[in-house]
């Protein structure tokens, strides 16, 4: 079984709670079902699972009183095998965006009190139907993305000792042994093919063989594409696909900020706006800000129209470029223009798995970009990634300007300082706050 981290926030959650649900959103296949399921068995004697996708029968129960009682008189009359034991129950209501009904009432089940619950949803903000009211202060939202790169690292043999000790080098700065460096390396773009879908991990670690992953890729997307026409009109579920299948051109620009020409010849932003709006509510991508000044609190400098467009898994996005393509990123002898949005794409990858807001600095279209920026005590740090071990121009400039307390270099290469600038290798982009 893949060792998810998500497990210890639902352990937290169950000790520490005080009357509230728990609601756990993402993309589609990312895990949510899975780690519930295994939550439950672990913690409660009795659990009673409703999948509202699977068995529509189960949404009337939410039409009229919803009052915990008058629940379960309504489950239990289509299903004569629900039972509920006061304190020892977790109720869990699955795909609960197809009964908007169920998502009100988990204020009612957090203020009866007797009975835990948890809902997950995959296309919320896209697919509700009709809620009568959000539950506000009666439940607690987390999204839940695929696997991150230590999770990957668990799946593939390494333990918190291993991970820990490489953790000693970034924090005391200090080269990481070559031979240990270059194995990394490696297992970072290891990562990026096979990317953090439960499922491709797990063909992944059975077979060692990334043509089995591709396929299993590829079926994900396909079943993307089910999503995208099951909830759409023919007209916007065009769009959409058309949005979604251009990432791969999106970050192969030098200039990388979201192009609805690249989508369309000629198109305008008000065409696609709301498709991008649908992809990010369905958890397929995240939106990465230009802020007008890289001072802190960067919130308050976030330029809204101007935005890189990252896939949420990196695997995903990879596949999306083709098999042949994956053999040259393994071995690291891709060369063009692609290579540096698939290493950029990699680090969102690893910062929002980190709940790390994703903003960038590029103050015109004619000078260098910082890709990615931090903030530490109050101070904004640049980010700058490499593909392989160029020059540093935009940093060099940032520094200079903007005197940051200091700077990183994520590249190809092993740990290095020189003044301000920080160079580390890209893996350990994961021990980054």
């Amino acid at each position: 079984m893949l060792k998810r981290k998500m497990m210890d926030t639902l352990i937290e959650w169950k000790e520490k709670k005080s009357k509230e649900c728990l609601l756990i959103v993402g993309a589609r296949q990312v895990g949510k079902t899975f780690i519930i399921r295994e939550f439950a068995k672990q913690n409660y004697e009795n659990i009673v699972e409703i999948n509202f996708l699977a068995e529509p029968k189960f949404m009337k129960a939410f039409e009229g009183s919803l009052k915990m009682d008058a629940i379960i008189r309504e489950l239990s009359l289509r299903d004569e095998s629900i039972r509920f034991i006061e304190g020892k129950t977790l109720l869990f209501l699955d795909e609960i965006q197809e009964c908007g009904d169920a998502r009100t009432a988990l204020k009612f089940i957090a203020e009866d009190g007797r009975f835990d619950c948890i809902a997950s949803g995959s296309m919320l903000g896209v697919a509700y139907k009709s809620t009568r009211s959000i539950p506000v202060g009666y439940e607690r939202q987390i999204e839940m993305f695929s696997l991150d790169f230590e999770e990957f690292l668990w799946a593939t043999g390494y333990d918190d000792v291993r991970i820990g000790y490489m953790k000693e080098y970034y924090e005391k700065r200090e080269k990481i042994p070559p031979s240990i460096n270059d194995v990394l390396l490696k297992k970072i773009r290891e990562y990026a093919i096979v990317g953090g879908m439960p499922s491709a991990v797990n063909i992944y670690i059975e077979t060692n063989n990334f043509g089995l992953v591709h396929k299993e890729q590829e079926r994900i997307i396909a079943s993307y594409r089910n999503d995208i026409t099951r909830y759409l009109s023919v007209p916007e579920r065009t769009k959409v696909m058309d949005c979604y299948f251009s990432l791969p051109q999106q970050l192969a620009k030098e200039n990388k900020k979201f192009q609805y020409s690249t989508v369309e010849k000629g198109a305008k932003a008000r065409k696609y706006d709301n498709s991008l709006d649908w992809l990010r509510d369905a958890g397929l991508i995240k939106f990465c800000y230009n802020v007008s000044t890289p001072e802190f609190p960067l919130p308050a400098y976030i330029m809204r129209d101007y935005y890189k467009v990252y896939a949420t898994d990196i695997g995903m996005l990879i596949s999306m470029y083709g098999f042949k393509m994956k053999e040259e990123f393994y071995n690291n002898t891709l060369k063009g223009p692609a290579k540096g949005g698939i290493y950029e794409n990699l680090i969102a990858d690893i910062f929002l798995k980190k709940n790390l807001p994703l903003n960038y600095y590029k103050p015109s279209e004619n000078k260098q970009e910082i890709e990615f920026l931090l903030t530490e005590k109050g101070a904004v740090v640049p980010v700058e990634v490499k593909a392989g071990r160029g020059k540093t121009i935009s940093l060099d400039e940032f520094i200079k300007r903007f005197d940051p307390p200091y700077a990183l270099k994520l590249i190809s290469g092993n740990v290095g300082e020189i003044d301000k600038k920080l160079t580390i290798p890209l893996y350990m982009a994961m021990f980054l706050e």
